[in-house]
């Protein structure tokens, strides 16, 4: 890609969002988090977030025992 057609892009896309009004692009923001993995799973892999898992189950189930 050439130097101008970069350029180009980019102007495009910065009028692009410039054109948009706050409200929408307050609301794609936050739909683009929403989407996004937790925190655990995207740092650490699944191996904690399964674990994490096992034992919230596991104190459920103590807890419904304890009843």
């Amino acid at each position: 890609m050439k130097t101008n057609d970069y350029v180009k892009y980019v102007t495009q896309t910065v009028v692009q969002y410039i054109d948009q009004p706050k409200d929408e692009r307050r609301k794609l923001r936050q739909e683009k988090k929403d989407r996004r993995a937790t925190f655990m799973y995207r740092w650490f892999g699944i191996i904690p977030y399964v674990l994490m898992l096992k034992l919230r189950e596991r104190r459920e189930q103590k807890v419904r025992e304890a009843d």
